[in-house]
């Protein structure tokens, strides 16, 4: 519900909204995303395997905005712990 946490979190900032959502240029977007904030792990793992500056970059701004998200809207996420298998350390 993208389009909703919008909705919500400019409505308690005192903003007058108005969600309309019936097949628009949006619809079904939010219902097919995962509903994860990006952390740049694919780029971590580019960056150092490859020694890529500009991926090492994309991990840094993503964790900065994601850093953002939690701050500024703590109560529509929460950080979700996972573990991802490690098969090789090469």
């Amino acid at each position: 519900c993208v389009g909703s946490g919008v909705a919500l979190d400019a409505s308690l900032r005192g903003m007058k909204v108005a969600l309309i959502e019936a097949d628009d240029f949006g619809s079904g977007t939010s219902g097919r995303s995962t509903k994860l904030i990006h952390g740049g792990v694919r780029y971590l793992e580019t960056a150092f395997k490859k020694l890529d500056k500009e991926s090492l970059f994309l991990v840094k701004e993503a964790l900065e905005e994601r850093s953002y998200m939690l701050r500024a809207a703590p109560y529509m996420n929460k950080p979700l712990p996972i573990m991802i298998p490690i098969y090789s350390l090469i």
